[in-house]
């Protein structure tokens, strides 16, 4: 938990914040990131994409993000054209990205991991569940839903007078870059129109393929929670 409050106190930190410009920057001029993907593609027989990386850099993936934090991930904006060719990839994953992103950029993302796909390739998106978030204001709570408001309130909303839902739902839909939370229908629609067949929901790290099991990044909040507030999809380009 301590860890997890000292990474968030750090992204407010101005020091930090200049160190990340200098490394978008960087990434997003520099020609390097482009050439270590492609050579990627070239070396690799089974070829997996992650959009949204983040800190979780997944071995035997071409991790990518809009502000590579870490060395081995490499820059990507999903908002706009993706640079590969069509059907490059075999799998696509990403987790917790989509909702950083306006819908209609979201259906645009969709679209272009549809064209990349390889025929029969799969995408697993994981992302915030509206429904979880309506969940929290229902009167029956369960003890877990009890456990979350607790825990998100003393975690991310400081000025709460007490662990009251509303004070999380508000922070959740407001912090973190949060532009569009899907819920299951809005996601699966989303994913149909961008062209995938065969979309079925999963448990968190759970799949029928082994390329995308055991993928989430758990050490972001307690799994519990993590299971809480996300749904996963998979879908499949049949065309």
């Amino acid at each position: 938990m301590r860890k997890l409050i000292e990474r968030i106190e750090e992204r407010f930190d101005p020091l930090k914040r200049s160190r990340q410009t200098f490394w978008y920057l960087a990434h997003r001029f520099g020609m390097w990131d482009r050439k270590l993907a492609e050579r990627y593609i070239l070396q690799s027989q089974v070829r997996k994409l992650h959009l949204g990386c983040g800190w979780n850099l997944l071995p035997g993936w071409l991790n990518m993000d809009y502000i590579p934090e870490r060395r081995g991930a490499f820059y990507l904006d999903a908002r706009q054209p993706f640079f590969f060719k069509d059907q490059t990839f075999d799998f696509i994953f990403s987790e917790h990205m989509i909702e950083h992103m306006s819908y209609l950029d979201g259906l645009k993302m969709l679209g272009e991991c549809h064209r990349i796909l390889k025929r029969y390739g799969n995408i697993r998106i994981a992302t915030p569940d509206l429904a979880f978030l309506i969940a929290l204001y229902r009167d029956d709570k369960s003890p877990l839903q009890r456990d979350y408001i607790a825990w998100a309130n003393r975690t991310f909303v400081r000025d709460a007078p007490e662990d009251n839902e509303v004070f999380v739902i508000n922070n959740f839909m407001r912090d973190w870059g949060h532009t569009f939370i899907y819920n299951e229908n809005t996601l699966r629609t989303a994913m149909s129109n961008a062209g995938f067949s065969d979309i079925v929901k999963c448990e968190l790290c759970q799949s029928t393929h082994d390329a995308l099991c055991n993928l989430e990044s758990l050490a972001r909040i307690p799994t519990k929670f993590l299971e809480l507030e996300t749904i996963t999809l998979e879908g499949t380009k049949t065309k």
